[in-house]
């Protein structure tokens, strides 16, 4: 079970985007893609075949996931993730919970 998932609010706590906040779009192994952190500008050239226009392009780009952490909205903090197992209908079950507080992790089942 990974400790930051598709969907998660996060902060940065490293690097040129330090302090800000944002929602994981992909996670990529030990790297994540967060909606409007770590943008950079790439130069695309037109691809008239497969309709891509040509120009300058904003894209967010894969940063550490050890550079982030889950935004925890009791303590209005970054947090860390534990893992805690559960016993629900005879089956045991891993739940992520919040280390400050121990409140569960709501599954993102949506994103």
């Amino acid at each position: 079970m990974n400790k930051i998932v598709k969907g998660d609010q996060v902060v940065v706590i490293a690097g040129k985007d330090k302090g800000k906040q944002g929602k994981v779009v992909r996670v990529l192994g030990d790297k994540v893609v967060v909606e409007g952190i770590n943008s950079v500008k790439r130069h695309q050239k037109p691809v008239p075949m497969r309709g891509i226009e040509g120009g300058i392009i904003v894209k967010d780009m894969p940063m550490a996931i050890s550079n982030v952490a889950i935004f925890n909205p009791a303590t209005q903090k970054a947090d860390r993730v534990g893992i805690k197992l559960v016993e629900a209908g005879g089956k045991v079950k891993r739940v992520r919970i919040f280390k400050s507080n121990g409140a569960e992790i709501p599954a993102n089942r949506g994103a």
